[in-house]
């Protein structure tokens, strides 16, 4: 069974147990999916009342950009399983003679810019997740604004959990340009993202007075 499919508590104590998967990736995913989803639910709130009929148009782009964004997510719980998963064995393989030791850290290094995929995927969708609550704190109705708060610091949340979870693989891998670009692309994506989210937040406890 996919992990996606497992009920909410077969998934929080697969994740509590010694088994590898789900772990911070997959964990990270789950909660960019729900963040994502409150904006989502927010929309729905806000969608067809009068009070809100300028927003009507983006509401409703805003609601179908976030159903594909949380669907994404989603997907990515399992897709980061899977490629930790080449990963996982690639550190069982044997280092006795320098021939197995060669195989081993090649094999290694192949496998880690597989597994890095997932994170480095959970940190850009979130990242358009963010985006969109950014703009929904302006537009989305009142009645709902403090889940907009707490969609953005589960988005934060899942997005500077992804960036652990890059930042652990990026330390062994040894190809300097691969992680030099990737850093550059990445760090100022989440760098914005926590300053949406912070930003968001303070407006959202000020519109609660």
């Amino acid at each position: 069974m996919k992990l996606v499919q497992a009920s909410c508590v077969g998934f929080v104590d697969e994740t509590f147990s010694k088994a590898p998967v789900p772990g911070g990736g997959g964990v990270a995913a789950l909660a960019g999916a729900l963040g994502t989803a409150l904006g989502g639910m927010v929309c729905n709130l806000t969608t067809g009342k009068k009070k809100y009929a300028q927003y009507e148009e983006d509401i409703q782009r805003i609601m179908n950009e976030a159903e594909a964004l949380k669907n994404r997510l989603l997907e990515l719980i399992d897709e980061d399983a899977q490629n930790f998963f080449p990963l996982s064995k690639a550190y069982g393989l044997p280092k006795n003679t320098e021939e197995e030791k060669k195989i081993k850290e090649e094999t290694l290094q192949k496998c880690l810019k597989v597994a890095i995929q997932g994170p480095v995927d959970i940190m850009k969708v979130c990242h358009d997740a963010i985006k969109l609550q950014e703009e929904l704190v302006d537009k989305g109705s009142m009645l709902a604004i403090s889940d907009v708060g707490c969609g953005v610091l589960l988005l934060k949340g899942a997005m500077q959990s992804g960036w652990l979870n890059v930042v652990v693989n990026l330390n062994s891998i040894t190809d300097e340009k691969y992680v030099a670009d990737l850093r550059a692309e990445l760090v100022p994506l989440m760098d914005e993202g926590c300053r949406i989210c912070d930003e968001v937040y303070e407006k959202v406890l000020a519109k609660l007075g």
